[in-house]
């Protein structure tokens, strides 16, 4: 079995380059379906479910060249719209075909997608936006079948900014016919940059970044060339990483307003923040101060954070309260870690974190991505040995995590237990 073995290591130093957003590749790669041309992406990142998503692409047709981070996508012969539920089970964004797929043939058959166990993420907004577009939905055996010889423009409202209603609607209201808003959209920089993608590609988006996006709807789209975004969450996994071990470093290749919030937060327990255009430098005290911390939809406090400042929470100075709105099932780590000795109680969807442990290396296990995340920063700073199972979960999120962490004093390695 292939573990990841930490060991309580100096404090952090030196400079780490941010890859491309694994929340922004996953709908840039399913949107480069709706392109009648060849797509070339940039800067994306070599993840597990990143190619997931390339694979199921294969499997509807497209053509697909990789050197580097760059990858080169044609998608003019679509052979297949029904995706394999072997790879759709494996992650939740696999479900982000169905608006480009529907826009492109007019019929998609979805397996429903798998992902990590953090909660319940319904499809319900995403069906109600298509059918909202006059398409007919039918459930069973494990797929949804989705049909609509033409899409119609609607005036759509999310009960809730889900990001990824927000992008399956935008894909399919692409290549309507008429205007398509959607109000309550969701506002993340990841829904952004898929507007920026589509806009290069001959589609007509406005608002993106806002709670208002208006789509006007065109026959065909082009190809085009569009480099992702930075992963605000590995940056922000790494800011955690240089404060939890009270180090210095230099985060690379990042867009500061995406981590605001942040950045916000080490400010306010004690870690000294300076700003670039295309850098964050962090200077951490020995200890930090204790915090607060709701988690919301973007510009809020991110809930794939929350993991990762919970390890760090545990040695802060005072009692942390941490309050998950966005999943109800995200405190999985917490048993993990108070195998390490940290102490935190939770509520529902209330954790309490007190401050001051002294953690201890143990077995642990990655019940999911971000829980994984936790679990090597907690090692970090624990006495002995930690030793992490079921790292595919962080494979799905992190590109070169151990390597990155390795060139900055980090004593981590990957081990066959």
């Amino acid at each position: 079995m292939k573990t990841i073995i930490v060991k309580k290591s100096p404090s952090l130093s030196g400079e780490v380059s941010i890859s491309g957003s694994k929340n922004s590749a996953l709908p840039v790669l399913a949107a480069s379906l709706l392109a009648e041309d060849d797509v070339i992406l940039e800067n994306v990142p070599s993840l597990s479910d990143t190619d997931v998503m390339k694979n199921l692409l294969f499997d509807v047709g497209a053509e697909i060249n990789e050197h580097d981070g760059v990858l080169n996508i044609s998608c003019r012969n679509i052979k297949n719209n029904i995706t394999q539920h072997e790879l759709a089970s494996r992650m939740r964004g696999s479900f982000l075909l169905a608006g480009s797929m529907l826009a492109r043939t007019g019929y998609a058959k979805i397996s429903l997608p798998g992902g990590c166990p953090i909660g319940t993420r319904p499809i319900d907004l995403h069906l109600k936006g298509f059918a909202s577009m006059g398409a007919l939905i039918e459930r069973g055996h494990g797929f949804v079948e989705i049909k609509a010889k033409q899409l119609k423009g609607a005036r759509i409202y999310l009960d809730f900014p889900s990001v990824g209603a927000t992008e399956n609607i935008i894909m399919a209201a692409c290549r309507a016919d008429g205007t398509t808003i959607i109000e309550n959209a969701a506002a993340e920089p990841e829904i952004t940059d898929l507007a920026n993608f589509l806009n290069t590609i001959g589609a007509e988006i406005k608002g993106a970044g806002g709670d208002t996006i208006e789509i006007k709807g065109k026959k065909t789209l082009k190809g085009g060339c569009h480099r992702i975004i930075p992963d605000r969450i590995e940056a922000g996994s790494f800011l955690a990483a240089f404060a939890m071990t009270g180090g210095t470093g230099i985060i690379k290749n990042i867009i500061p307003a995406h981590t605001a919030p942040i950045t916000a937060k080490l400010t306010e327990m004690g870690a000294d923040i300076d700003e670039g255009e295309d850098f964050i430098k962090i200077s951490a005290p020995e200890r930090l101060k204790a915090s607060d911390i709701k988690t919301m939809p973007f510009p809020g406090f991110p809930t794939d954070m929350q993991a990762q400042f919970t390890a760090m929470l545990t040695s802060a100075e005072g009692t942390s309260i941490i309050i998950e709105t966005v999943f109800e099932n995200r405190f999985l780590h917490a048993v993990e870690l108070n195998r390490m000795g940290a102490k935190i109680k939770v509520d529902g969807r209330t954790e309490v974190v007190e401050g001051g442990a002294a953690l201890t290396g143990a077995r642990v296990r990655a019940t999911d991505l971000r829980a994984g995340a936790a679990l090597i920063l907690a090692g970090l700073i624990s006495s002995g040995e930690t030793v992490i199972s079921d790292i595919e979960h962080i494979s799905r999120g992190y590109d070169s995590i151990v390597e990155k962490l390795r060139k900055l004093g980090g004593i981590i390695e990957y081990a066959d237990l």
